[in-house]
């Protein structure tokens, strides 16, 4: 069934808009959503009754996009309209192109001086931007619209060519921008449109300080838009100082709970943990395996590929050709489990992968969503399973309650049946194995050219866990 198609996610009379209006139950740590003057547009039934080019609309159609998502019929009408929005909706709920339409739409037939773009998406992380990139290409391409991703862990020189060639759309992380920037590589003052995705992430004081910097650069009076599967307190910074009049569409709690996702807590000894996990990751089928740190994903990684399991790690750690060799990898069944830090938390998207494990905690019910987030996409089922030691009990607890979620808790060992059973775990063979390198390892991305044909298919191979339909 072509991605966009599928009839749980598509707009339903169950899907709401929260705005200032109607206000939102909030948890703990969300912030009270701000208060618009102008009502919002009624959502769109249809992309057909939608103000966008005819281009646009064609390829929504060769795409195989039926009918928008909850998110993208809530928030097109406003964006499309030029309106200031904050977006919520889960992870994999269509978020890219809920601001990529309306962004390449109010960007159609213009040109873009040479280091000047005129739209700017901000991300946190590489993978994510190369995904967005990859989500919206075909859509910009009908417009005959260029786009260059700047990332770190590439060549900056290249990057800084083709932000010299011209570039109406621009896709960057806040670092790799800022060096550009500072290089007199690019210049902010032509962008009317602006979209922080993953907005709570980048509202992080890790983030912070770059993402206002970028901000104040932006053309004044232009369109802001934010979107997320989160919005806290740390959000609301950005909107009281960077929005006018925001609308807000909530498609989503803040929990973003999922009907097709199933939560187990399987509490373990510290004796049992290490078996336990590689008994998961010796199952039959994909898994992704979260833990706290770099070294731990090394770590991992080598006791699992010393008892027969195709393991490679992913995590800031690694050069940008490695991660995506891995990624690589990872889709196309080379390698059967990723262990990865929180970098691989937002911005992927693996076709088929229905368990994640939570072999760490993770620090607050934030990462947590966004980890489970990579299984039950698009209205697939997925199972998120967290190991829980006896002494992280009481934490895991109080992080299931601010994030909305009731989970299963069984008291499981290796060899357990329950344990089989939640999560497919088995023995694994104990014959040692070894990743080999593609042979494309030695082809390093630009991050750069996204307009030049052969770059486009490399990037394709690379990164083929794009969708369609956006996150």
């Amino acid at each position: 069934m072509p991605y966009g198609t599928r009839p749980s996610q598509r707009r339903s009379s169950h899907s709401h808009t929260r705005t200032s209006r109607q206000p939102a139950a909030r948890r703990q740590n969300d912030f009270a959503l701000p208060v618009s003057s102008t009502p919002p547009l009624p959502p769109a039934a249809s992309f057909a009754e939608l103000d966008m080019p005819a281009a646009l609309l064609s390829t929504l159609t060769r795409q195989g996009m039926v009918e928008p998502f909850a998110i993208q019929a809530s928030t097109l009408p406003d964006a499309l309209n030029g309106r200031d929005v904050l977006g919520r909706g889960r992870t994999g709920s269509g978020k890219t192109l809920a601001f990529g339409l309306a962004m390449l739409a109010r960007s159609a037939g213009q040109r873009a001086e040479p280091r000047k773009p005129l739209a700017l998406v901000l991300v946190p992380t590489r993978e994510l931007a190369v995904q967005v990139t990859d989500a919206l290409l075909p859509y910009a391409q009908s417009l005959r619209l260029r786009s260059a991703t700047v990332v770190g862990g590439v060549s900056i020189s290249r990057q800084a060519a083709a932000l010299h060639r011209g570039a109406e759309i621009l896709v960057a992380t806040p670092g790799r921008l800022t060096d550009l920037i500072n290089r007199g590589a690019c210049s902010l003052e032509h962008v009317r449109t602006t979209v922080l995705d993953e907005a709570d992430q980048m509202a992080d004081m890790g983030f912070l300080p770059q993402v206002t910097v970028l901000l104040d650069q932006v053309a004044p009076g232009g369109q802001r838009m934010l979107f997320s599967a989160t919005l806290d307190r740390n959000v609301d910074r950005l909107v009281r100082r960077f929005l006018n009049d925001p609308v807000v569409h909530s498609v989503d709690p803040s929990a973003g709970a999922v009907t097709t996702m199933e939560h187990h807590l399987l509490h373990v000894t510290e004796a049992d943990k290490q078996d336990a996990t590689t008994h998961i990751a010796a199952r039959d089928g994909r898994v992704i395996m979260f833990v706290d740190m770099k070294h731990a994903a090394d770590r991992l990684t080598r006791n699992l590929l010393s008892s027969g399991v195709r393991a490679a790690a992913l995590h800031g750690g690694k050069s940008q050709p490695q991660r995506n060799r891995t990624l690589e990898q990872f889709r196309n069944g080379d390698v059967s489990v990723l262990v990865a830090t929180n970098v691989a938390a937002r911005g992927i998207h693996i076709d088929g992968l229905d368990l994640v494990v939570n072999v760490d905690p993770p620090n607050d019910h934030k990462d947590y969503l966004h980890r489970g987030g990579r299984t039950a996409r698009a209205g697939e089922s997925g199972t998120v399973v967290t190991l829980v030691l006896p002494r992280q009990r009481r934490e895991m607890d109080r992080m299931m309650v601010t994030a909305g979620i009731t989970p299963h808790s069984t008291q499981v060992r290796p060899g357990d049946p329950e344990l089989n059973r939640i999560t497919g775990a088995r023995p694994p063979s104990g014959v040692p194995v070894t990743i080999s390198a593609p042979a494309s390892e030695g082809r390093r991305g630009s991050g750069a050219g996204r307009n030049r044909r052969p770059a486009r298919n490399r990037r394709s191979q690379r990164f083929a866990t794009s969708e369609r339909a956006g996150r």
